[in-house]
């Protein structure tokens, strides 16, 4: 419910960068920042909608007013199935419907302005890179095109890793700021790729780059970009057990 405040995006490029802004300001309200969403979400209130915005930002709102409106609407009424399905499955709901949104959104725009046959299939292509917010909210984020049977098993190596590493590093916390520790020392160049690619931030879903700062949850064993989650490395120092916003909302409401 914007009111098209933002420049219309007329090319790929831009169709695309216009879905990621809204993706991560959707993502944001449904991990970082899902305490206020929840909250926002009251089945008393009217029919509410959920908006990503470009800039990365979030909104619950009622829906336009305008028939037909300027750019596809989202899903309507989410607030009234908040306390009749437990959280996890509610938030998995609005997740889906919010990724059937921004797709609806982008290929309105290419439709608008005429994209071709190559250009639509290059806009999907994009687009399909990246995790849904489904599978960034509920954690079952797949790796790769093809997942055959030694595929999963490197996954599994890497996450054992991981593991391993996080509890013999002398840091509280297993604060990752460099590559995660292959649990076979000769493995090659081509398993550490792998080993990264298959890290991603549990709030933004973006990979794992070796210069950033990177906290895990104690709870649920998700690796969080310090940045998504609002934690330095200074901040890091002094806590002896890390929960991340979902976990701790959770908590909260138990």
């Amino acid at each position: 419910m914007e009111g098209m405040q933002h420049p219309l995006p007329r090319t790929v490029e831009e169709v695309f960068s216009d879905f990621r802004g809204r993706r991560a300001g959707l993502i944001k309200a449904l991990t970082s920042e899902v305490d206020k969403f929840y909250q926002q979400c009251d089945p008393e209130k009217e029919n509410l909608c959920l908006y990503g915005y470009p800039n990365e930002t979030w909104e619950v709102n009622l829906p336009v007013e305008e028939v037909p409106p300027e750019l596809p609407e989202p899903a309507l009424g989410i607030n009234f199935a908040r306390d009749g399905m437990q959280e996890k499955d509610w938030l998995s709901l609005v997740a889906v419907h919010s990724d059937s949104w921004l797709l609806a959104v982008a290929f309105y725009f290419g439709a608008r302005f005429g994209f071709g046959k190559n250009d639509r299939k290059k806009l999907f292509g994009m687009i399909n890179d990246l995790p849904t917010i489904f599978e960034v909210v509920t954690g079952n984020i797949k790796h790769g095109k093809d997942q055959s049977g030694d595929h999963n098993n490197s996954s599994s190596k890497s996450k054992s890793g991981q593991k391993q590493s996080r509890q013999s590093e002398s840091n509280p916390k297993g604060l990752k700021m460099s590559a995660p520790v292959k649990e076979d020392e000769e493995s090659g160049e081509e398993d550490e790729d792998d080993e990264q690619g298959a890290t991603l931030c549990g709030a933004c879903g973006d990979n794992y780059a070796h210069d950033e700062f990177w906290i895990c949850c104690d709870v649920c064993e998700k690796w969080f970009h310090g940045k998504c989650v609002k934690i330095t490395p200074a901040k890091a120092e002094h806590i002896k057990q890390y929960k991340c916003p979902g976990c701790s909302s959770k908590r909260a409401r138990v």
